[in-house]
């Protein structure tokens, strides 16, 4: 029998009776789109609802309502198309940054684009008060020197470029010549800081230990202490034209006088080179390496008993002395007041020792010495090759194998030396062989060329961390763990630019880079 037939009733579904209090009841919101598409005009009616002509007439007039604005990129990463070959070579030949020959590095610092009226305006207005404070002639620095040659005739362009810190609100100092100029310039000045101070010091203190002098350093141009240096050589106004430097907070005063104190002796040093660079620190600015807020803290440190060179024996060294020294024309050495302050005369006791005899020539055969030199007399080169050989058997002295005696001081010392003229040294490289590229941007790829994995590193592509001495407790570790070995190879790399630049001069420690141990190739992963 067949089951009975069930009936349905048609019923709807309402909410539930539930009573909120008035305070938390929420009211929704319907929101319907309209659209916005103007009504299609009136069609005779002589004409068809399918014919062609009525659908294309619709057609049209859809297409002409507003569509919803597009969100466009910025302008920076909207490919332009590159400039046509005639356009290119007037901005080349236009750019002051091809006009010397003789000078590519000052050249290279130049704007990129020739100066405009608002450029001319601020030189006109505010150069007079910079040179003044910073105590130059007043005179417009073209009529200095003879010829397109002499470095301190750009000295204007550059001083104006070092001033202009990049400020949003302006639009002179955020076009591209100008914006790239100042940063090139502060690229280049913060290592010619580090290197005059490091050579000064090490002068002034022969007995002490890298470590101290680095806090020296750091106490006298650290970015806390540098708006102070500028108003103390009242170039505040300059740089902070519409703001009080006491009131300002450190975010916004720090940056910018960083900026504009290493972009201004980038420019001194490019027109004027190192001593000038000393003038200005210790007499415009009034630094004081004495005073108390920039002495290093107190230390348990063993001290160096050890011979000092006679120079350094009588008196402390003064600026003015590090300044206006000139080698002999005789001198063993490029720097011979340098060398002796890294490497005294009582170090001649180490030698004749089996590494002497067994690795120092293969090592000087890898780095290509002794050099070819003219010299007048015969025995100043073979006495130059002593002491070079010397100086080689300190760089791979590792403090650990002389913990308590002078050898360690030394190579910390030609670390000390190598590791700010080889920032230096690159820092020329790339400024000249990318003109267009910003300072930010160098930096950046300074810093990934000179980081420590690699530093050490072509050096142990070339072998020569076999030969490093270590103490008879660390050796076994030291050869077998890279946490330890990469960071020592980088110093006895460090330590050989030193050793370099006091003996040769900046020359070869290019040469060591770029030739020897071709810092700049691009290193692959090991397979």
């Amino acid at each position: 029998m067949a089951p009975p037939a069930m009936a349905f009733q048609p019923f709807t579904l309402t909410p539930l009776p539930i009573s909120l209090p008035s305070s938390r009841r929420r009211v929704r919101v319907l929101a319907v789109a309209a659209d916005q598409t103007p009504p299609p005009p009136p069609v005779p009616d002589s004409e068809p609802a399918n014919s062609p002509s009525r659908l294309l007439r619709e057609l049209a007039q859809r297409k002409k309502a507003v569509s919803p604005k597009k969100k466009h990129p910025p302008r920076r990463f909207i490919l332009k198309p590159p400039l046509d070959d005639e356009r290119l070579t007037r901005r080349f030949l236009s750019s002051p940054q091809l006009s010397l020959k003789a000078l590519p590095l000052l050249s290279s610092c130049l704007p990129s684009a020739p100066l405009s009226t608002a450029d001319r305006t601020w030189m006109d207005e505010y150069l007079l008060e910079a040179k003044q404070a910073l105590g130059y002639p007043l005179a417009p620095s073209e009529t200095l020197g003879e010829g397109d040659d002499c470095p301190a005739r750009h000295f204007d362009v550059l001083l104006y470029l070092a001033f202009q810190h990049l400020d949003p609100s302006c639009e002179r100092t955020r076009t591209r010549h100008v914006r790239n100029g100042h940063s090139r310039l502060w690229f280049l000045g913060q290592y010619v800081l580090e290197l005059a101070f490091c050579e000064f010091f090490l002068q002034r203190y022969p007995r002490e230990s890298p470590g101290p002098m680095r806090e020296r350093v750091f106490a006298l141009i650290g970015k806390k202490v540098l708006p102070k240096w500028l108003k103390a050589a009242s170039l505040h106004n300059l740089v902070f034209p519409y703001d009080d430097l006491d009131k300002m907070i450190r975010k916004d005063r720090e940056p910018p006088s960083k900026a504009v104190f290493w972009a201004l002796f980038g420019a001194i040093y490019l027109c004027f080179g190192m001593p000038e660079v000393y003038r200005v620190l210790f007499e415009a600015f009034g630094m004081d390496p004495d005073d108390e807020s920039c002495q290093p803290k107190l230390r348990r440190q063993l001290e160096d008993v050890d011979y000092v060179s006679v120079e350094f024996e009588k008196r402390q060294l003064t600026w003015q002395d590090v300044a206006a020294y000139r080698p002999p024309p005789d001198a063993l050495f490029a720097h011979p007041r340098l060398f002796r302050a890294c490497v005294p005369p009582g170090m001649h006791r180490f030698r004749g020792n089996i590494w002497d005899f067994d690795s120092r020539p293969k090592v000087m055969d890898t780095l290509g010495y002794p050099l070819p030199m003219n010299d007048r007399i015969p025995e100043i080169t073979d006495a130059r090759n002593i002491e070079l050989g010397l100086g080689l058997q300190l760089c791979f002295l590792h403090p650990s194998k002389h913990k308590f005696e002078h050898p360690r001081f030394c190579f910390e010392r030609l670390e000390y030396v190598g590791q700010k003229i080889q920032d230096l040294v690159l820092a020329e490289r790339l400024l000249m062989k990318h003109l267009d590229a910003p300072g930010r941007w160098l930096a950046e790829k300074h810093r990934r060329m000179l980081m420590n994995k690699y530093c050490g590193r072509y050096l142990r592509d070339k072998h020569l961390h076999h030969y490093v001495i270590y103490g008879e407790s660390v050796q076994d570790r030291f050869e077998h763990n890279r946490r330890l070995r990469n960071p020592s190879t980088t110093s006895v790399q460090q330590a050989l630019h030193g050793l370099a630049y006091c003996v040769y001069g900046k020359p070869d420690v290019r040469r060591l880079m770029f030739e020897v141990f071709d810092f700049e190739q691009v290193q692959p992963k090991a397979v």
